[in-house]
């Protein structure tokens, strides 16, 4: 089957061998209800919804080809407890404003379970096709269901830039490598030579991008990089006893609240900063700060990411819709970075003597 071929529950039937009713019931999670569904017959069915990557689509059935004005919104994990909004409020901000700018609505798909903090793109209650297009936020996205969101046709466009699917997911986001290069020249200008950089796991690109520059620009001057990786198993703490003892002099935090905790744990050390020790945020928080240090940092174009990704997907819809002798022979994806800037703060100065 085509992967441009919108998929029907006809087709799902006639595949799975069941009648079409019997698919409704199971997308519509009524199997357990009066007429009742063999397991083996809703798994049968599933399985095919799987294999054909279908989602259900309510409005396709009345508007059969029709545009419907929605921009879909899909968060990998929940948007709104206070730290996550924290980070999606400005990104939501801008594509609430682009939206807005199109004629758009935005629809925020929020039927899918969060498993282990986040949210599977593929689920049976999914319901991606009741928007014309999607803009997907996390800062971690599944590979396999990238690729498999390509190889649908579903015209979607990804906040952050992400390697999965050979490099063809269309994106925009933030140029972390040059901004951290950038940083780190800076504070190597000074004189910092022992560099300690204290960063999150690096299954995000955005986290490889962000220790790129920096190890990058250290390369170039024959600096050293010690690094310790904040996770859920090791804390604030125990990453900075792991390069403490190399006596670094200027040390870069990729999480805004963990370059707070070490400024608690400086504070009670002893250490003043910068006098002591250099403390750089590759980030910041967009509310007020939490804590007393005003960081040296980069600030990313969160709103603006939000509305470059609107437009982005605004022109592969308004690609699709043109008739196909007038469309342009180009296949690239869109990839856009935009820059980061720097907030000079108060905490990266010339190493002690």
């Amino acid at each position: 089957m085509s992967t441009t071929t919108r998929v029907t529950q006809r087709m799902i039937a006639d595949m799975a061998g069941v009648s079409q009713s019997t698919v409704s019931l199971v997308l519509n999670g009524k199997a357990d209800e009066a007429r009742r569904i063999p397991a083996a017959t809703r798994d049968r069915v599933l399985e095919v919804i799987r294999e054909t990557t279908y989602v259900a689509n309510p409005v396709a059935r009345s508007l059969v080809g029709a545009a419907t004005g929605l921009i879909g919104v899909f968060t990998y994990e929940p948007a709104f407890p206070s730290r996550s909004s924290d980070f999606y409020t400005p990104l939501l901000t801008g594509i609430e404003s682009a939206a807005e700018s199109v004629g758009a609505d935005l629809l925020l798909f929020t039927s899918t379970p969060v498993v282990a903090g986040r949210r599977r793109l593929f689920h049976e209650s999914n319901r991606l096709r009741l928007a014309d297009g999607c803009i997907l936020l996390g800062r971690e996205m599944d590979p396999v269901e990238l690729e498999r969101l390509m190889d649908s046709a579903y015209p979607f466009v990804a906040i952050g830039r992400r390697e999965a699917a050979d490099g063809r997911v269309p994106y925009v986001g933030v140029d972390y490598a040059s901004a951290t290069h950038s940083l780190a020249v800076r504070a190597l200008g000074l004189g910092h030579r022992r560099v300690g950089l204290l960063r999150l796991p690096q299954d995000a690109e955005s986290s490889r991008d962000r220790r790129a520059g920096i190890v990058a620009a250290a390369s170039e001057v024959g600096a050293s990089v010690i690094e310790a990786e904040v996770t859920t198993d090791r804390s604030v703490t125990e990453a900075w006893a792991a390069i403490r003892a190399s006596r670094p002099t200027v040390v870069f935090v990729e999480d805004p609240t963990d370059a707070h905790e070490l400024h608690a744990q400086l504070a009670a050390d002893g250490t003043s900063v910068p006098d002591d020790l250099s403390v750089v945020v590759l980030g910041e928080h967009n509310r007020a700060a939490d804590g007393p240090a005003d960081f040296t940092r980069l600030r990313a174009p969160r709103t603006e990411l939000g509305a470059h990704a609107v437009r982005a997907l605004t022109g592969v819809l308004e690609a699709r819709r043109t008739p196909a002798p007038e469309r342009s022979f180009a296949t690239a994806p869109v990839q856009e970075l935009l820059d980061c800037s720097l907030v000079p703060g108060g905490t990266l100065a010339a190493p002690a003597a």
